[in-house]
């Protein structure tokens, strides 16, 4: 089973344009991600997919692999038309602006289908469990709740479940958006059409839930830094500093 990283990098990001090209310590935080990505070793080949020529050629002068791709609605798409000549049967999805994911949630992501003998799973993905009201209620956080055997039920930015009783007696994840799709799952992901959960919710793994693909989803309690604003930068910087 051939297993690669796709780490999909837009250069327009709505909250905080250029933000893949700004500098975590001595490197840009696209340079950090790909670089702490292929160091797990967990990967047969890992690419960067992007529509910006400057982050091709950023990853090009460090040796890496780059593709350039058309403008896409999300990384799933952009990682579909990347793929699409690359021999593979996992793909792994990992967020360009995730600079300090490590190992292990990797592994166990990977594991789940070494497991899955009869390839019934198309895709799963993280959560990390929520204890502060305030994150909680965060519509920026997308919630996930699973059935007994770990599977997707729903994700939503609302709160999910909603409890009549005391909130501190319930338990709420967040959905951590890195990826590992079958790649004949993703490429049927995306040439289906849109469905209404997934318009309104804005949260593209709802497109697998509607049209009946299964999610298997893995705890973990490991906490990243995604950046998306400038806030989360300065807390990157301050963390590669410790």
């Amino acid at each position: 089973m051939k297993i690669i990283a796709v780490i999909p990098a837009r250069y327009e990001a709505t909250r905080f344009p250029g933000k893949l090209m700004q500098k975590l310590g001595d490197k840009t935080v696209i340079s950090t991600t790909y670089q702490n990505v292929v160091e797990t070793q967990l990967f047969d080949e890992v690419f960067v997919a992007t529509d910006s020529e400057i982050i091709f050629e950023e990853i090009l002068s460090l040796g890496g692999k780059s593709v350039m791709t058309g403008q896409h609605e999300t990384g799933s798409d952009r990682i579909a038309e990347a793929v699409q000549n690359i021999e593979c049967d996992i793909v792994v999805n990992v967020q360009g602006d995730e600079p300090f994911l490590k190992m292990e949630p990797l592994k166990k992501l990977i594991s789940v289908f070494h497991s899955d003998f009869n390839k019934e799973i198309s895709l799963a993905s993280l959560k990390i469990k929520l204890s502060k009201k305030s994150e909680i209620e965060n519509a920026n956080n997308v919630k996930v709740i699973t059935d007994g055997d770990g599977f997707a039920l729903y994700f939503s930015r609302s709160v999910i479940p909603y409890t009549r009783g005391k909130m501190e007696d319930t338990e709420f994840f967040k959905h951590i958006g890195v990826y590992a799709f079958r790649k004949e799952a993703l490429k049927q992901f995306t040439k289906l059409p849109m469905k209404p959960l997934e318009i309104a919710e804005k949260i593209e793994c709802l497109r697998f839930l509607e049209y009946g693909m299964k999610i298997k989803i893995i705890e973990t309690d490991f906490v990243g830094v995604g950046i998306d604003v400038p806030a989360d930068l300065e807390e990157a910087r301050r963390l590669l500093r410790l």
